[in-house]
């Protein structure tokens, strides 16, 4: 799931883009996103949990 957004997660640092990606699996599965939509927020949410994490 979401080989076609290997570019937009390859940017990411390791752990956001593992949350990125359990977030965006839980999107689609949960919330019925599109990937593409999923992706987008899933990365969004990441980006924010890391930066909450760091302080």
């Amino acid at each position: 799931m979401f080989e076609d957004f290997k570019t937009d997660l390859d940017s990411l640092n390791p752990p956001v883009r593992k949350k990125a990606l359990e977030i965006a699996e839980q999107l689609v599965l949960n919330e019925n996103y599109t990937e593409k939509k999923a992706i987008a927020e899933a990365i969004k949410q990441a980006e924010e949990w890391f930066y909450d994490l760091e302080g």
